[in-house]
C-alpha cells in the first residue's frame, strides 16, 4: 500500500475521529477491509495516537482558562530537553508541550479553570524545577481556531447598527 493511501485515510481520521471506514473507502477508492487494516495498522504503530472531540467549553457552560507559557530552560544530562519536556508533559495541567526555537526553549498550552490555578501552577510546579531557568506566560483572552477548526461564534445581531 502506497503511503498516500496511507495519508488519505489518516488525513479523513482527522478532520472527523467519527467517520466511517465505509466512507473513508468511499472518499478514497479503496475497500473497507484496506481502510480497517490501514487503520489498525496505524493504531498498533502508534501512529493514530488517540482519537477524540474538540470541545469548544465555553458554549458548553464550562469556564475553562488556557495559558502559553515559555520556558527558558536547562537540558538535563544525558537527555537534553526532552528529559525536561517528559517531567513538564506529567503534569494534569499541561495540554500540549513544543521544543521552540527563539529566546525560550520550551512552549507550552496550559489549561485550568481559573487564572489563579494557572498563576499557582507556574509558581508551584514550573519554576521550581531545577532546570527553569526563566518563565513568561501569556493568558489566552479568545480561541478563534484550534486544530485546524475555526470556532464559530454566534452574532449578537443579524444586522450593524446603523448612525447618521
Amino acid at each position: 500500500m502506497s503511503d498516500q493511501s496511507i495519508h488519505d485515510v489518516l488525513t479523513l481520521l482527522e478532520q472527523d475521529a467519527r467517520i466511517t471506514p465505509e466512507r473513508i473507502a468511499q472518499a478514497t477508492g479503496r475497500t473497507t477491509e484496506d481502510v480497517k487494516a490501514i487503520i489498525a495498522r496505524a493504531e498498533a504503530d502508534g501512529i493514530i495516537l488517540r482519537y477524540g472531540a474538540l470541545v469548544d467549553w465555553e458554549r458548553a457552560g464550562r469556564t475553562t482558562v488556557w495559558a502559553w507559557i515559555e520556558l527558558k530552560v536547562t537540558p538535563e544530562p544525558d537527555l537534553g530537553f526532552e528529559g525536561v519536556a517528559a517531567r513538564i508533559a506529567r503534569f494534569p495541567q499541561t495540554w500540549s508541550v513544543y521544543l521552540t526555537s527563539g529566546t525560550y526553549d520550551l512552549g507550552l498550552l496550559i489549561q485550568a479553570a481559573t487564572m489563579q490555578e494557572i498563576a499557582n501552577f507556574v509558581s508551584q510546579k514550573l519554576a521550581t524545577l531545577s532546570s527553569v531557568q526563566s518563565t513568561s506566560t501569556y493568558f489566552i483572552m479568545q480561541r478563534y481556531k484550534v486544530d485546524g477548526t475555526i470556532f464559530e461564534r454566534p452574532s449578537e445581531a443579524g444586522r450593524l447598527p446603523v448612525s447618521m
